[in-house]
């Protein structure tokens, strides 16, 4: 009889350990009277995201001004946002609206890769802007022969791939887990700190196989970034007049605002230990990469930029 209820055990544990077959998104369920508010506030944010990154994606494309290298990452910048923001936005939208919190597990890995591969590309995509900014002001006579055409689309098209190997790794490995605690994923979308709080068994190896992978792709071009800017500062505090410095920092610290934004929130986000985690805190921190940042990216480089300005004006002259 001891045997057999091993096995009635085991066979149980098995059932419960394969029973997840999809998640439930919870959202903001604590906000249960807020429903309809959240959808039209994020609905409207989606909106100010599209518009204001196409903007910025049409004026760079058609005004012959703008065919620079600063403007070129900065239109790749405007695209990267706009897929950043819908890989996550629209799911969650639809889940307000419908009612339907439930995302099959392979929705959900699809997601998660998708969210991951366009996050590791924002990281390196804001490492060559700064490297942009840095040959531009610290070797201004290079920078034609440097970032020429060809250097620029090997930059971009570098950023947008670079991660896509180890990102399809890292959602397999993720779930490959066996989750039996709960479908529960206590969060707008699926993220690797909810998931893996849901997952059976030791999960330190995934949490460090997490940082190794935080640490090579947002670690590394935020500790250059940070080379570039110091680089940058020192030169610009060398300039002979006032109004050079101030152009120059008025050129740099729109990027540097966007870069403390992602790179800040983020590393709090997947640098805590699970047992650190809290769904609000969590949740809090990724309105901030996922959403606050493509929404002001357009605000931030276009309203502190004067050639960006006079662009949209001469478009608006010719429509």
């Amino acid at each position: 009889s001891e045997y057999t209820f091993s096995s009635d055990k085991k066979r149980e544990t098995e059932y419960n350990v394969s029973i997840v077959v999809h998640f439930v998104l919870l959202g903001f369920s604590e906000l249960p009277n807020l429903q309809g508010f959240l959808s039209g506030v994020f609905s409207i944010i989606y909106m100010v995201i599209l518009i204001g990154n196409s903007l910025i994606v049409i004026i760079t494309r058609l005004d012959p001004v703008l065919h620079k290298p600063m403007y070129f990452f900065l239109g790749h910048f405007s695209i990267l946002e706009i897929c950043y923001v819908s890989v996550t936005l629209p799911r969650y939208l639809i889940s307000l609206w419908t009612q339907d919190k439930s995302i099959s597990l392979l929705s959900c890995a699809t997601q998660l890769c998708f969210f991951l591969i366009l996050g590791t590309t924002e990281s390196f995509l804001l490492a060559v802007m700064s490297y942009d900014r840095y040959v531009a002001i610290c070797n201004p006579l290079h920078y034609p022969v440097v970032m020429n055409p060809k250097k620029c689309h090997q930059l971009a098209i570098g950023s947008w791939l670079g991660g896509m190997p180890v990102e399809i790794g890292q959602t397999w490995q993720i779930f490959s887990l066996h989750f039996c605690h709960s479908n529960q994923i206590n969060h707008f979308f699926c993220d690797i700190p909810p998931i893996l709080k849901l997952a059976c068994g030791d999960t330190s190896v995934h949490e460090i196989s997490i940082y190794v992978v935080v640490m090579l792709f947002a670690a590394v071009p935020f500790l250059l970034i940070l080379a570039s800017y110091i680089k940058i500062i020192a030169t610009i505090l060398r300039l002979p007049t006032a109004q050079g410095r101030t152009k120059a920092f008025s050129t740099c610290s729109s990027h540097l605002l966007v870069v403390i934004l992602f790179f800040g929130t983020a590393s709090i986000t997947y640098f805590r230990h699970k047992s650190n985690h809290s769904a609000g805190t969590d949740k809090l921190l990724s309105l901030f990469y996922t959403i606050v940042t493509p929404t002001f990216n357009p605000v931030i480089y276009s309203l502190r930029n004067q050639d960006v300005i006079a662009a949209f004006k001469r478009l608006l002259l010719k429509t």
